[in-house]
């Protein structure tokens, strides 16, 4: 709660902390100076959690104290110096999201303190949502962690804890990951490609220098071939006329 001297009074609320003024002492408690309308009293049981015989042994007039509001009545405020809890037992729920600091480890949990009367005990089985085998693995003394509560039994004064439960499931981390995550434009032009080059082996792209070696070789391969082509057809027709030539002849030869 906020410290404050100078909230009216009705705007006071119950473990508000102040700073007030011991301007008496009585056998029953000490009246102090809280800057309010109306004075602060202590009682004597409230004084210190242990028992206090002697106001004066506590707290002399003149000395200025930190104090809580328990309680505001029409002609003073009520206050105790024992620091209240965080978290009153009937404040503790199911469900309910707390804070508190690892005081003690065990091998079958860990003991947190969490403003209440006893501290919380978080079951090993719910420090992580991955396994753990030891609190040790995992905690250490001194830790400050969120829990939720499990479950309240005031008869018996227990309060269990799960540290898991406040956090988010890996299974819903892993899905918000995947739904931040930008999803590539792939349209039937771009799937196609890609499904053609998954089936045929990757081939090397050709520099501009070899695509004009390999045109310049076919065209050379392309005159090579018609020009032996024209030398058979030359060669073919002088044998014909030489076959003619000869048959001429030898039917002369034979006529004469």
């Amino acid at each position: 709660m906020e410290n404050t001297s100078t909230m009216p009074e009705g705007a006071l609320e119950p473990k508000t902390r102040l700073t007030g003024k011991v301007i008496k002492t009585t056998i029953a408690g000490a009246i102090l100076d809280i800057g309010q309308k109306v004075p602060g009293v202590v009682h004597i049981s409230q004084l210190k959690k242990e028992a206090v015989n002697r106001v004066e042994d506590v707290v002399q007039v003149g000395q200025t104290v930190d104090v809580w509001v328990r309680r505001v009545r029409d002609d003073r405020v009520e206050l105790t110096m024992i620091e209240p809890l965080t978290v009153e037992w009937r404040e503790l729920k199911p469900d309910m999201l707390v804070k508190g600091k690892v005081t003690r480890l065990e091998s079958y949990g860990a003991f947190v303190d969490i403003g209440a009367e006893r501290p919380g005990l978080v079951h090993v089985s719910e420090i992580s949502h991955d396994y753990v085998k030891s609190p040790g693995e995992v905690l250490k003394e001194g830790d400050e962690v969120e829990a939720k509560v499990l479950d309240v039994d005031r008869r018996k004064k227990q309060i269990r804890l799960s540290i898991k439960a406040a956090l988010p499931e890996p299974e819903k981390i892993l899905a918000e990951v995947n739904k931040a995550e930008p999803k590539r434009p792939r349209n039937k032009k771009a799937k196609k490609e890609s499904d053609a080059g998954a089936a045929e082996p990757h081939q090397p792209e050709l520099t501009t220098m070899e695509i004009a070696w390999r045109e310049a070789k076919e065209k050379a391969e392309g005159k090579k071939g018609a020009s032996a082509k024209s030398r058979k057809s030359k060669a073919e027709t002088k044998k014909e006329q030489e076959e003619i030539f000869d048959r001429t002849l030898k039917n002369r030869i034979t006529t004469n």
